[in-house]
């Protein structure tokens, strides 16, 4: 079965290639069917955002499509910037910018804790569709800490490793965040998926 991923990232992937190639999933990106587009994100939680560009490629293509959608879910501020989290404070921003901007509106406030969450829907030419979810709880630094990974990583703690995001390798970032969550369920969704047909 050939999938194409909504999505220009080759990290992103490079890493549903290896969790996918043993179902004998032909992993593609857009570029590889021919295909680019640019869709908008109107969706009001990470299940709509991911099921439009998911259901968009499909159609385009003609092949299932599967696309993800993730953010920063911060309690005190009522899950802020959830599906913004990208453009958060507007555009051209940088990361630091962005988590930097996320600690000034969090100044003064508890409780800390937040979570990350990734959706990730696959959309098929006949109609059938799979969701899966992953999240990773955690709380946000005061300042940021740790040289790796993108994003909100520096000022994303993860307690019981007594560790940033940032602060971690990517094997141990991949075995708990919320992007790794969401593709192993998927794979294990996708998998009874194709054993059914």
């Amino acid at each position: 079965m050939k999938l194409v991923v909504a999505s220009r990232n080759e990290h992103k992937l490079a890493e549903i290639r290896t969790i996918l190639t043993h179902l004998g999933v032909e992993v593609c990106s857009e570029e590889e069917v021919g295909v680019t587009l640019e869709v908008e994100e109107t969706g009001t939680t990470f299940e709509e955002n991911s099921m439009l560009k998911a259901k968009a490629v499909m159609e385009a293509t003609g092949l299932a499509a599967m696309a993800d959608d993730s953010g920063l879910c911060v309690d005190c501020l009522n899950g802020a910037p959830g599906v913004y989290t990208a453009r958060y404070g507007g555009p051209g921003l940088s990361d630091a910018q962005r988590y930097r901007l996320l600690l000034e509106n969090m100044r003064g406030q508890t409780p800390r804790t937040a979570k990350f969450v990734t959706v990730i829907t696959c959309c098929f030419p006949n109609g059938d569709v799979i969701v899966a979810r992953g999240e990773c709880p955690g709380t946000i630094t005061y300042a940021p800490i740790g040289k790796g990974g993108f994003g909100y990583d520096p000022v994303f703690f993860v307690p019981h490793l007594k560790k940033t995001f940032a602060q971690l390798t990517p094997e141990e970032k991949n075995a708990i965040s919320h992007r790794g969550r969401a593709l192993r369920d998927f794979a294990e969704k996708l998998e009874a998926y194709l054993k059914d047909r």
